[in-house]
């Protein structure tokens, strides 16, 4: 079963969200094969290369019920379907401008019955919403992210961390991070699952003040 690498490094998850997770593979096997939103080299390694480096975002910071978290240029999905199957009390918001990806969203959502998820055909900035943090995965350089989710985001601390930014975010990123003028943590997905596909791999933080 897929789905066993996730209880590897989240065995609190509860039996409904085992099946959800297992589900996936076959719902991102059908809507990539109708509209295509992950490599065919990188579908043999989905739940490592994709669902697994979502949920690396949930070792960094915990959300609390009835947080509210935006996930800007979600593509198929990716953080937001995963974090959403782990949080099922936190509501999460997929906004991309490209509609069919917005529609594998919408069809792998209800396929894997996960309730707490909206996938949103727009841009940040007519989401219209405020949020308490921004996930997104390698969307853009972040000195032109950083402001389309500082227009989404409120202050607060609906998790373990101050409301923010959490980015999935590779490669040497000092020279990136530092033209943006915000203070970053680091977080090295190394450290917290065994792949060799994550020695490159970081989530980033960024509070919102």
């Amino acid at each position: 079963m897929n789905s066993e690498l996730i209880k590897r490094y989240f065995p609190e998850i509860s039996p409904k969200q085992e099946e959800q997770f297992e589900r996936l593979g076959a719902l991102y096997a059908d809507w990539n094969s109708r509209i295509n939103v992950i490599s065919r080299k990188d579908m043999e390694h989905l739940y490592t290369r994709h669902i697994l480096h979502s949920l690396a975002i949930a070792k960094v910071c915990q959300f609390e019920a009835g947080a509210k978290v935006a996930d800007i240029g979600c593509g198929g999905g990716f953080p937001s379907v995963p974090l959403a199957i782990l949080f099922p009390e936190v509501e999460f918001v997929g906004i991309d401008s490209i509609g069919k990806k917005i529609r594998v969203v919408e069809g792998v959502k209800e396929g894997a019955e996960i309730e707490n998820l909206r996938a949103v055909n727009c841009r940040a900035e007519q989401l219209g919403e405020k949020v308490d943090y921004v996930v997104s995965r390698a969307v853009t350089e972040m000195v032109r992210f950083v402001p389309w989710a500082w227009q989404l985001l409120r202050k607060g601390e609906r998790g373990t961390l101050p409301n923010g930014i959490l980015y999935l975010k590779g490669g040497d990123l000092a020279e990136e991070l530092a033209l943006t003028r915000k203070r970053w943590d680091i977080y090295e997905i190394s450290s917290m699952f065994d792949d060799e596909f994550f020695d490159t791999k970081r989530v980033v933080y960024t509070p919102f003040k």
